[in-house]
């Protein structure tokens, strides 16, 4: 499997990142140890979670997705294969998004411990938190990354202005810079990431993980009316995208998938793939013909007919 540099770092990465957001959610552990198995046995060692996973889910205190990707890096004895992802700043009990530095400091312990790893290969944060200062939170990533307890750092959910705002603040204070950005992006999905953002990513050389490249499931081609919606716990989320730019773009999918014999979502996770300024986009599973999917996603290769036409349809 080709690998890319992820911006600046010194870290590789297949051009697909298998999420871990279903680990123990709609995927049990004995699942998420057979996908996971399968994903790696493929070539692809990208993994990305968070502290929060799956704190949403009534029961769950959050680190349940952490805690399965640690037994299972820990019984298969691959920690050296696996570059793992994680975030800090969501809710976890204290009711607000929290970069602060004495959050930062108990929440990678934690992730740590639930990782059963000594270092976490990028450590994201999760959300901006307006309420700390950028100084403050990077001021605390030095430490981790001198501790060796991190060794890259990113940010999910900036736009461009923020995103600036950091980078001049760690070139300013000499503290170290983002070097990782995690931005919604998807076939519909565009205006957040296209532009400013996409720009400052390519001149400040920051590696670029998209999440729900697959729409919440939408560019999958399964969700065509609301009927559909019931099909999955996700469907709720669908419902926005049918209309009529959603169905042109589904329609562009169903003409490349056909020309290819692929799915459509292989289709749009390749379209992600393939926009310059991207490393990888993250995509999850939880059944191993979906990870079979995500395997011939990552190998797939659209023409420049393909690729015009759905960005024109997506438009």
């Amino acid at each position: 499997m080709q690998k890319r540099r992820l911006g600046q770092t010194d870290l590789s990465i297949a051009p697909l990142v298998l999420g871990g957001n279903v680990f123990g959610w709609t995927a049990d552990e004995k699942t998420s140890f057979d996908l996971l198995d399968r994903f790696a046995d493929a070539g692809l060692n990208a993994i990305d979670t968070a502290d929060a996973y799956s704190r949403w889910v009534p029961g769950h205190k959050g680190g349940e997705s952490e805690t399965i990707i640690g037994k299972w890096m820990k019984s298969r004895g691959n920690r050296d294969k696996i570059v793992v992802v994680t975030k800090v700043g969501s809710d976890m009990g204290q009711g607000k998004k929290d970069l602060s530095a004495a959050h930062i400091e108990r929440a990678v312990e934690v992730s740590l411990k639930r990782l059963q790893t000594d270092v976490i290969d990028l450590y994201l944060s999760h959300w901006p938190d307006p309420t700390t200062p950028y100084e403050e939170t990077l001021g605390t990533y030095e430490k981790l990354l001198a501790a060796g307890k991190v060794r890259h750092i990113g940010a999910s959910n900036l736009d461009a202005g923020q995103l600036r705002a950091a980078l001049d603040v760690a070139s300013l204070r000499g503290l170290p810079r983002y070097a990782v950005l995690q931005p919604e992006y998807n076939l519909y999905d565009r205006s957040s990431f296209d532009g400013p953002l996409h720009d400052l990513c390519a001149a400040e050389d920051i590696g670029v993980i998209t999440y729900f490249a697959l729409a919440k499931g939408f560019l999958s081609g399964k969700y065509r009316s609301e009927a559909d919606l019931g099909k999955s716990e996700r469907g709720g989320g669908v419902k926005a995208y049918l209309n009529a730019r959603g169905m042109r773009i589904l329609a562009a999918l169903d003409a490349v998938s056909a020309r290819h014999s692929a799915s459509q979502a292989e289709v749009a996770l390749a379209w992600v793939m393939a926009q310059p300024g991207i490393t990888a986009p993250i995509a999850s599973a939880t059944t191993l013909d979906q990870v079979e999917s995500l395997v011939r996603a990552a190998s797939l290769k659209l023409s420049a007919e393909d690729l015009a036409a759905l960005d024109k349809a997506s438009a």
